[in-house]
């Protein structure tokens, strides 16, 4: 895929331009929005996201279309279970609704940094050497499994300070009370952080480490690195609005973590199939290719991803809609 500097210099001054209007609007006014206010925002990033697959899909051909869609629904499905751990940071620092808006935004652009970041990281390693991808595959097993052993432990929606931000906590002067979406106050000629300081930094390293398993994961669906980037960048986008949208809908997809664990599992056994069949390395096959490792097709992908979707969502409002009508009349028992 030939992509010349003048799309790539468009995608980054529109993608700044979208930003940099959340910022005025919600430094402006920080506010608790509406359920309309979220479903128009969203209906709008998913609908560009659409649009911009079905663009790349005629301009550059069905192929990379099919890539596109299969990284942004990846990278979606792992934005929505961000979520989950966002909405434990915002329950745990009791940070106030009208300000969530403000705390999330900071964070998504963190996370856009970050995965700019490894991007950049990630094509030139994949650039200059092949063997990269058993290293993203066997991680990504690791996580699908570590994900699915966390699931059946109750364990996944744990959330433990890390120990930059105990260092945070102990290290700097802070107040109790926050003061709007303030980072710090000068209180007595004294510079004091706030909790929403905290909560930055919370989301900023929660972003880090999804970022380690995002990146691979979309790496193993497609090598191009501006597909890569705008995928991300459409996963992300819309991601602030969904949590207000599906606040409440998140506790019902009590198996996303296993549907995530599936796909992070594919992926990985995908990437280290294509690393075998594109074998360089001495001491695997001498060295030569593995003629009998397939490359899995994208289209196929993309059928996983959307079946193990599918039937992820199906089965968690299934089995929460059935566990919540028991509990009353377990109750009355």
């Amino acid at each position: 895929m030939n992509v010349s500097d003048w799309v790539w210099w468009t995608t980054i001054v529109v993608t700044l331009a979208i930003l940099l209007f959340d910022v005025v609007i919600v430094g402006r006014r920080p506010h608790e929005p509406s359920m309309k206010e979220v479903s128009a925002y969203l209906s709008l990033y998913v609908g560009l996201a659409v649009a911009f697959g079905i663009g790349v899909w005629v301009l550059a051909g069905h192929q990379y279309g099919t890539e596109f869609f299969a990284g942004w629904l990846t990278e979606y499905s792992l934005s929505v279970d961000n979520l989950f751990i966002f909405l434990i940071i915002m329950a745990k620092f009791a940070v106030p609704k009208e300000y969530q808006q403000t705390a999330l935004l900071v964070g998504i652009v963190l996370a856009l940094i970050m995965r700019g970041l490894f991007i950049a990281v990630g094509a030139a390693a994949i650039e200059q050497f092949s063997w990269i991808f058993y290293i993203f595959g066997i991680f990504l097993v690791y996580t699908a499994v570590k994900l699915a052993r966390d699931a059946s432990d109750d364990e996944g929606d744990d959330f433990e300070e890390n120990r930059l931000i105990r260092w945070v906590e102990k290290a700097l002067p802070a107040t109790k009370e926050y003061h709007g979406a303030k980072l710090w106050i000068k209180e007595n000629g004294k510079r004091l952080i706030t909790p929403m300081f905290i909560v930055m930094v919370a989301l900023g390293t929660t972003d880090l480490l999804f970022a380690l398993d995002s990146i691979p994961a979309i790496y193993g669906l497609t090598e191009e690195p501006y597909l890569v980037l705008t995928a991300n960048i459409f996963a992300l986008m819309g991601l602030r609005q969904l949590y207000f949208l599906i606040g409440g809908l998140l506790e019902r997809l009590i198996y996303l973590s296993y549907g995530l664990a599936v796909l992070l599992g594919f992926i990985g056994v995908k990437l280290v199939l294509h690393a075998l069949h594109e074998n360089e390395l001495p001491f695997i096959n001498g060295g030569e290719h593995v003629s009998w490792a397939p490359d899995i097709p994208t289209l196929v992908s993309l059928a996983v991803i959307i079946g193990t979707l599918a039937v992820t969502t199906v089965t968690s409002l299934a089995v929460s809609r059935r566990r919540d009508a028991r509990e009353p009349a377990d109750a009355k028992s």
